[in-house]
């Protein structure tokens, strides 16, 4: 690089905060060393870019993009309502969002094992680092919604899914996490170890259990029989009571806790228009949420002012010329202005709105004058 180059600064190789993210191999390499690891690893569900950064900065290895959450940001059931491009579209904030790995809820997969095949593709595009499908058909309900009247997928057609979508992987590392459903839908604990070996010996990287007891006696079942052969995933919504330090003693690999920020956040909505409608003024809410500086903190504008100054020029931004601008600049320093009555300022800001317009009106007719 030239020291006389009076580019050089710009082509800097320092990262932009937007840009410096891990690569995909990165984030599936973390995600699965969480799944492998001999310490039990937590996941928090987030539902869109702004949950994915708080879940970030609060110190978690890993986000859960829960189906249930991100279905319920639209205002959608838990249904494959929302199509999986929505899905992916909000994935791709999520992941920009933050630097930590993504494990998507992917439901049944969308569809066949060629629509697996895709939404692996498209997943690891947008640096997700893992993807776990449940052997339910499509479109699915969800596992607490009348769990028992919910129709299982074969294991030979849901190993195909499987088979599908790691030979579909650029990244030895992208993680995917098979879900046994057979517990929620009453089908027995020998159903359940039966798919979750045949989802293993497929290529699984990890096996995730599903019950909907409040009481963990299936999970400590399962483990009993399973051992330690291949990693396990829980969420226990439902068995919520349980003290963590067990989860630890009977085996289980990583927790992910489902569906917590977006019911954080309902309840937080719902207090918060309940007491401002009430009262009919904001003022009693005012220290009770964040304020909008914290706002524009987890937006990222300390980065985008390093960005102005990196790439704007020096001293004052440039302001249009000719009659455009210069009815423009009167507008703007007529608004500045703090000496005038309401009534003045009103009066005089319609007068150069109104020269504005008629100036681009003007440019419009005879082109931008010489």
């Amino acid at each position: 690089m030239s020291e006389n180059d009076p580019h050089a600064s710009l082509r800097s190789p320092q990262p932009l905060h937007s840009v410096s993210t891990p690569t995909v191999s990165g984030k599936s390499t973390a995600l699965r060393a969480m799944l492998t690891s001999r310490n039990l690893d937590f996941l928090i569900e987030a539902h869109n870019g702004l949950a994915a950064k708080i879940a970030g900065e609060s110190g978690f290895n890993g986000i859960w993009a829960s189906g249930l959450a991100i279905s319920a940001s639209y205002g959608l059931r838990d249904n494959n309502e929302a199509s999986w491009t929505q899905v992916l579209e909000t994935l791709e904030f999520m992941s920009d969002a933050s630097s930590i790995p993504i494990l998507v809820d992917g439901d049944t997969g969308y569809g066949n094992f060629n629509n697996v095949r895709r939404l692996v593709r498209k997943l690891e595009q947008r640096n997700i680092a893992g993807v776990c499908i449940e052997d339910k058909v499509f479109p699915k309900r969800n596992s607490f919604i009348r769990g028992d009247t919910q129709p299982l997928a074969g294991i030979d057609e849901f190993c195909g899914k499987i088979k599908a979508g790691t030979d579909a992987r650029t990244d030895d590392d992208f993680c995917i996490v098979a879900r046994v459903e057979a517990l929620i839908t009453g089908w027995g604990m020998p159903e359940a170890l039966r798919r979750a070996e045949a989802y293993r010996l497929a290529g699984a990287d990890a096996i995730l259990i599903h019950s909907r007891h409040p009481a963990p006696t299936e999970i400590e079942a399962f483990m009993a029989e399973w051992g330690n052969r291949h990693p396990v995933v829980i969420i226990p919504t439902m068995y919520y009571a349980t003290p963590t330090e067990h989860f630890r003693a009977i085996g289980i690999s990583m927790v992910i806790w489902a569906n917590h920020l977006v019911r954080a956040a309902i309840k937080a909505m719902q207090d918060t228009c309940a007491q401002i409608f009430k009262e009919q003024s904001v003022a009693g809410i005012e220290n009770h949420i964040a304020p909008v500086t914290e706002i524009f903190r987890l937006q990222g504008d300390e980065e985008m002012r390093d960005a102005e100054d990196r790439y704007l020029p020096r001293g004052r931004a440039s302001a249009p010329t000719g009659p455009m601008g210069k009815a423009f600049g009167a507008a703007i320093r007529d608004a500045a202005l703090t000496g005038r009555t309401a009534r003045e300022r009103r009066r005089s800001g319609r007068t150069h709105i109104v020269n504005l317009e008629s100036c681009v009106g003007r440019v419009k007719r005879t082109g931008v004058p010489k």
